[in-house]
């Protein structure tokens, strides 16, 4: 019912299709899944689509849950068909594009603020998970991208991804506890489990973004778990 009226108060063109429930009657538990790629809000204006990154209205959403799962990055790379935006906007100022790096940690720390404010620690478990890597640009001499690759990397050449960076860097000035999921290490030596050419509705090209299933992914959610049962 609390869920109910909390719907009721988001405009039905911010869910759209990126609200979705799953009941598991064995467990009497819900499993909400809300598709907000950037954490912060996209609204039509009359000049387009404006990402705004010190808006979180969508957040209403988030309150009174049980435990809350967060992630991001994968999808402000993102340009030209599947760009869901049009300009950029901080406060009174607009921008036609920014660097991503630099509009994702303001992103994070308005959803870090919304989280310290309105998060009760002792009620709701915070989770982020960290960056997914690709490995488009491969990883080393021997490696151009993902295609051909059946093996795991020995050990990853290029350090710490910097979306990573940004993220715990805002992560650690929060009061809020926050779990860090941090799969991006052990993702980054996966270069072998990418779609390579059979991804992307087979147009031919080559994915090295998006992960096969079963496959990484799977070693995430283990994470998970082991995080949700040991609290």
């Amino acid at each position: 019912m609390i869920l109910g009226e909390i719907i009721a108060t988001i405009q039905k063109s911010q869910l759209s299709l990126s609200l979705k429930f799953i009941f598991l009657k064995m467990y009497n538990a819900s499993i909400m899944f809300f598709r907000n790629a950037f954490l912060v809000d996209i609204t039509s204006e009359k000049i387009g689509r404006v990402l705004k990154l010190d808006s979180i209205e969508s957040s209403k959403l988030w309150k009174g849950m049980d435990a809350v799962i967060f992630n991001s990055w994968h999808w402000w790379l993102h340009t030209g068909r599947k760009q869901p935006w049009d300009f950029i906007q901080e406060g009174n100022n607009t921008y036609k594009d920014m660097d991503r790096l630099v509009a994702y940690g303001k992103a994070l720390n308005t959803w870090a603020r919304w989280i310290d404010s309105n998060v009760d620690p002792t009620k709701t478990q915070v989770f982020f998970q960290g960056v997914s890597p690709d490995h488009a640009g491969g990883a080393g001499p021997s490696a151009k991208n993902c295609g051909g690759q059946t093996e795991p990397l020995p050990r990853y050449p290029r350090g710490q991804h910097p979306a990573e960076s940004v993220l715990e860097k805002v992560l650690r000035t929060m009061f809020t506890p926050v779990h860090l999921l941090n799969v991006t290490g052990l993702s980054q030596l996966r270069i072998d489990g990418h779609p390579s050419v059979y991804g992307h509705g087979g147009h031919g090209d080559m994915d090295c973004s998006h992960w096969c299933l079963a496959g990484v992914p799977d070693t995430w959610n283990q994470l998970l778990y082991a995080a949700l049962i040991q609290n």
